[in-house]
């Protein structure tokens, strides 16, 4: 299914049942359905099994998995962070899920330096730049949900996975291909999907939690979002919606609420690249998605010192809103002959 090492899974199970009893689980600031799906997908296996497992997590995040009363303790570091530097420090492992460089844990990063705990990462970005001897990264799966339900699967904890453990990962593979729109062409997504389903995971709930389930503040911002600040760029194959706090606010504004805002305008006929521009306190955080061979991740990487997928990529700015926005209008004549290109093979 991936390429999930089977040998180096049999040490990780022997060295586990020889030194590890507490286990901590963390994923990324501002958490997304994978990240969710994958930690608290694993953390029910573990729960178990009999360890003393607990997910951290750096921020806040909105209810994307159904049921989320059934996945026992996690802590949120920016509400808890006593408790969770506690819960680090006790720790006999950590499991980094969903993540390639400890630097996207936010303010937990710097905890994690001073730490010598022994690490396993499973995750699905290119060029993972943690260090460990448990490093199970495969980037053609469709989600870290899909790896960690093959890790699961290949450290021979089946029999652990519950029905809530099965929806937390089914809900992590639908949330990072869109409902199997992107990054779902190999067939082993869809065994893995069936194999969750036959543990339980109900699809129906998690579809209607993930694309279904609005408040009348969410509707509004995004028809706003839409019909006010959404600007298309035709000759550049290219569009972008920003938004300012005081926007937010207005809209009463919840964590969440601008998920898959960036997704829209690709769906505006000749549009390749699509960018979403969100204000608050500390900077401007963007989303990047595109179409085909053009890669978000790229440009991320080079103006706006992020990464990511492919065709689905994340970056910031210290910029002001206005600043940042008006820097990637200024780089786009730079890849018009590659939005063309991709433009053209769309059609």
């Amino acid at each position: 299914m991936t390429n999930i090492n089977t040998a180096s899974c049999q040490a990780l199970l022997t060295w586990m049942k020889e030194r590890v009893k507490k286990i901590v689980i963390l994923t990324h600031a501002n958490p997304d359905g994978d990240a969710l799906g994958s930690t608290l997908g694993l953390h029910s296996v573990l729960l178990n099994i009999g360890y003393q497992s607990t997910v951290i997590y750096p921020t806040d995040f909105p209810s994307l998995v159904p049921g989320l009363e059934k996945y026992g303790n996690w802590v949120v570091f920016e509400k808890q962070e006593q408790e969770a530097i506690r819960l680090l420090e006790e720790a006999d492992l950590l499991f980094f899920l969903d993540f390639n460089d400890i630097k996207r844990t936010g303010k937990v990063a710097k905890k994690l330096e001073q730490l010598s705990t022994k690490v396993v990462l499973i995750d699905h970005h290119p060029q993972p730049m943690v260090e460990t001897p448990f490093l199970f990264s495969d980037t053609k799966v469709s989600s870290t949900a899909e790896l960690a339900f093959d890790f699961i699967a290949k450290m021979g904890w089946m029999d652990q996975l519950d029905a809530a453990g099965a929806n937390a990962l089914l809900t992590g593979i639908i949330a990072d291909t869109a409902s199997f729109s992107h990054n779902a062409g190999r067939p082993e997504l869809y065994e893995a999907a069936s194999r969750l389903i036959a543990k339980g995971a109900n699809q129906h709930r998690i579809q209607e939690s993930l694309f279904n389930t609005n408040t009348a503040d969410r509707l509004r911002l995004l028809g706003y979002a839409l019909s006010e600040k959404m600007k298309i760029f035709p000759e550049y194959h290219a569009a972008l919606i920003s938004l300012t706090r005081e926007e937010l606010k207005k809209f009463n504004f919840k964590i969440g609420d601008t998920e898959g805002f960036v997704n829209y305008p690709l769906s505006v006929k000749g549009i390749i690249f699509s960018a979403f521009f969100l204000e608050n306190a500390e900077k401007i955080k963007i989303s990047f998605r595109s179409k085909g061979g053009f890669a978000a991740n790229e440009f991320s990487a080079l103006h706006f010192g992020g990464g990511g997928h492919h065709n689905a990529a994340g970056g910031e700015s210290r910029q002001s809103l206005d600043e940042s926005v008006e820097k990637w209008i200024s780089l786009l004549p730079h890849y018009s002959q590659s939005l063309e290109k991709e433009s053209m093979a769309e059609d």
